[in-house]
């Protein structure tokens, strides 16, 4: 039977990816793995980890902030200073050889949203008070809103939901938790992968997880980034 996982923010962490995949005994030919974006920059490994995507045959891949600079600079060059300084040269460093036009057309055929079951998967988050249709790209790649509420509201406990959909996924805002944590219908998913932390992946049915070691053991003498 077919299982339906979500992932958090790899950035460039091909091993940790890899890991999830193998503790989650993921089948790739039947088992559908929704990503949240931000597969690029951070961790030396970028070109791998959209390879290793790939090989997925039933992928749905989100866009997040990290892989819209990474598209600019794949589609026209576009090196932006705060890009480079926040993992995208570890992004260019992984190409030395080259873009392959294949993941050009994988990043540029990245969802904004996903919607599953009244279940909502996006990178940064909505405003849970207007129509998805009316919101724009900064709002679902950038904005922190929603994730800062909900952890507000976790940590004191609260209950409730702050949408119509049943649960809402999100990555872009790190966590100092050590696995994926849901708050007032909102499942924040990035364990900090990009840093210090780990990446986690969930059976979106079952809500088991299944979590990497931490990334920087992963790459031992390749200095990290601190971790927000």
């Amino acid at each position: 039977m077919s299982r339906v996982f979500v992932i958090g923010d790899i950035h460039g962490a091909y091993r940790a990816l890899r890991q999830c995949l193998e503790r989650s005994h993921f089948d790739y030919e039947n088992d559908h793995l929704i990503c949240l974006g931000d597969v690029s920059d951070g961790w030396p490994e970028t070109r791998a980890s959209i390879d290793g995507l790939m090989r997925l045959k039933n992928l749905t891949y989100i866009l997040g902030n990290h892989d819209w600079w990474t598209l600019e600079w794949m589609l026209h060059g576009t090196i932006e200073r705060v890009w480079h300084s926040q993992g995208g040269k570890a992004t260019i460093d992984s190409y030395r050889e080259g873009v392959p036009p294949a993941h050009i057309k994988f990043l540029s055929d990245a969802l904004l949203y996903y919607k599953y079951k009244n279940k909502l998967f996006v990178h940064a988050g909505i405003d849970p008070f207007i129509p998805l249709e009316q919101q724009d790209r900064h709002t679902f790649l950038w904005d922190r809103s929603l994730a800062s509420l909900a952890l507000s509201k976790y940590e004191n406990s609260s209950q409730g939901k702050l949408s119509s959909f049943d649960e809402i996924y999100i990555g872009h805002t790190p966590i100092h938790y050590p696995t994926p944590i849901m708050s007032l219908g909102v499942w924040l998913m990035d364990t900090g992968a990009g840093w210090s932390g780990t990446l986690s992946m969930m059976d979106v049915d079952t809500k088991d997880m299944f979590i990497s070691d931490p990334v920087p053991s992963l790459y031992p003498g390749i200095e990290g980034r601190k971790r927000k």
